[in-house]
């Protein structure tokens, strides 16, 4: 599985969707991971996971506001129905 660390201004719908279906109410302090990054730097991050790879979101002030946005902009069904779309694309789920 590839582990990809994205920053909250690159991240796309799918990942977002990801976010906001795990963390409906945001993330607490047990749900953040930190790590160093190759420069030596400490990181903090959030994960989220698809089949193959696992999303470490760098955590930000302007994470949570662009979630908290993006959750507004869509509502609750329409995430629902991209993350299902986006395990059927990936084979994560089988469609009936």
């Amino acid at each position: 599985m590839k582990r990809v660390i994205v920053d909250y201004s690159k991240l796309t719908n799918e990942v977002l969707d990801l976010l906001v279906v795990k963390y409906p109410d945001g993330y607490d302090y047990d749900d953040i991971l930190t790590f160093q990054n190759a420069k030596g730097e400490n990181v903090k991050a959030v994960e989220v996971k698809t089949e193959d790879t696992t999303y470490l979101v760098k955590i930000s002030v302007n994470l949570e506001q662009r979630m908290e946005e993006y959750s507004e902009d869509n509502d609750e069904e329409d995430i629902d129905d991209d993350i299902e779309d986006i395990a059927i694309e990936d084979d994560i789920i089988d469609e009936d």
